[in-house]
């Protein structure tokens, strides 16, 4: 610690002492007949819970009693605290976790990285914030996830008024962040924030009204602005993957005998090997034997399975499931995202920019016959609606273009149950899944083509109420949590 203080060893011993002083002399007191603080807490353990899938394996630094931790119920589950008293309190209450007194200025080696790191109401009392994250770095590993909360600097007048009447703990001196500062600081710290909202507009506890106005009310602007604590979700900039990987390319092929060809010839390899997998989806014209045939005139690496369901959510299910990529890409077979984009959503992908590429048809011009004009009007609603229920931009939902790791894929099928079968489509069983799993969306525009073959399968009005369903299933599964 010497060489990294320097100048500041004195004061910065000073401050250690202090807070430990604080928080060892709050482990042992005995608790309070009425602990306004308590549902305060009990709203950070609920959205933690949502965040953070059980079963994981789970960082807390600045664990105090271990109770958030717990919570999140995590197969491995490791505390740090400076506070001996507070890790001898965690030891005896969460005897099946580990829980270690140590800085989090300079945390031990734990020997192995993490799926999700916890920092709670931790960053306002750091001597060196940035430093800290600098520290993380050696328990991450690229898809690890920090989940971060840190009091509103607006709130810092009625805190300090709570603490002189005493309705709540003591506090030492804070660092009042913005969330601008810790998106700065995250930054520094080798961290992108993937989303980030705000929480507990009213922290007391009244039946009905507190789960309305913290659940409902609070997302809501201005509100949000006035909430007590801000949440944020990063990850560690890493410089991408070491050596090329494999590729498949599902499409789902119903009516698109005249696509076939072109697909084949169209279709580039990319990575360490490509395979394209067709599922054919019950067709009327003779696209099953078109790609039989074209496939004995082909050295190509090529799949062919008839579709079990329907729908082309159900394809596409079906062809991620016989795909043996490492990176999984959806092509439409109509041909109006061009194949010989695909390459650029792969290089988006290995080169860390994003987890879950998503094609945009909706920022360059599109021929005439693309996209009808009520259709294009739709989807910039839908696409301004989506990005605010899952607090990344999504700029077209609908784009069937979309990659992303097997890996990731595996997750997001693992917890499919989370929203049901509801998506005919696929995009938003994806899109919902990559959201809940807290993946990185980054889109991607493409020029979009005329279909030069058939006819589209999308019923305007149909799946127009399709889609306000599930901007329903967005808002109480991701939104109103």
């Amino acid at each position: 610690m010497k060489t990294y203080l320097n100048s500041t060893d004195k004061a910065y011993l000073d401050f250690t002492q202090k807070r430990t002083a604080h928080w060892d002399a709050l482990a042992e007191k005995p608790p309070k007949k009425i602990n306004w603080s308590a549902y305060y807490h009990r709203r950070l353990r609920h959205v933690y819970q949502h965040i953070i899938p059980p079963g994981c394996a789970v960082l807390e630094v600045g664990c105090g009693k271990g109770d958030l931790l717990a919570a999140v119920k995590p197969a491995l589950g490791v505390g740090i605290d400076f506070s001996e008293a507070m890790v001898r309190a965690a030891r005896g209450a969460h005897p099946e976790m580990r829980f270690l007194q140590a800085d989090a200025h300079a945390l031990p080696d734990l020997g192995e990285t993490f799926d999700y790191i916890i920092l709670s109401d931790l960053v306002n009392d750091l001597w060196d914030v940035q430093h800290v994250l600098n520290q993380l770095q050696q328990v991450c590993s690229p898809r690890t996830r920090v989940v971060l909360n840190f009091y509103n600097r607006g709130w810092e007048l009625p805190l300090k008024i709570a603490q002189f009447i005493g309705t709540a703990k003591s506090l030492l001196d804070q660092n009042w962040l913005t969330q601008t500062d810790m998106k700065n600081l995250l930054n520094l710290g080798n961290f992108e924030v993937v989303r980030k909202w705000t929480e507990v507009l009213f922290p007391f506890n009244i039946p009905l009204f507190s789960p309305l106005v913290n659940r409902v009310i609070a997302r809501l602007w201005p509100f949000k602005h006035l909430c007590m604590t801000n949440m944020m979700i990063a990850r560690p900039r890493s410089a991408g993957a070491e050596k090329p990987a494999s590729v498949s390319v599902v499409v789902a092929a119903r009516n698109e005998a005249g696509n076939i060809p072109q697909i084949f010839e169209r279709v580039p390899e990319m990575g360490s090997g490509t395979e394209i997998v067709f599922v054919e989806g019950h067709s009327q014209d003779n696209t099953w034997q078109v790609i039989e045939e074209t496939m004995q005139q082909t050295s190509r690496n090529v799949k062919l399975l008839k579709q079990p369901g329907k729908g082309k959510g159900d394809a596409v299910r079906a062809g991620f499931q016989a795909a043996s990529g490492d990176v999984l890409m959806i092509l439409d077979a109509d041909l109006t995202v061009p194949p010989e984009d695909l390459p650029r959503f792969y290089d988006a992908l290995v080169n860390n920019q994003g987890e879950f590429i998503n094609g945009v048809r909706l920022v360059y011009p599109m021929e005439e016959e693309a996209m009808r004009f009520l259709n294009s009007l739709g989807n910039k609603f839908f696409s301004v609606a989506f990005s605010w229920l899952l607090g990344q931009s999504i700029k077209d939902t609908l784009c069937g273009t979309k990659v992303l790791w097997r890996i990731d894929y595996e997750k997001i099928a693992k917890n499919r149950a989370f929203f049901g079968d509801f998506d005919p489509f696929g995009d938003f069983d994806l899109i919902f899944g990559a959201a809940k799993q807290n993946l990185k969306l980054v889109d991607m525009p493409i020029r979009y083509r005329e279909r030069t073959y058939g006819s589209t399968n999308i019923q305007r009005w149909r799946h127009g109420l399709l889609l306000l369903r599930m901007l329903w299933v967005a808002a109480v599964r991701l939104k109103f949590v």
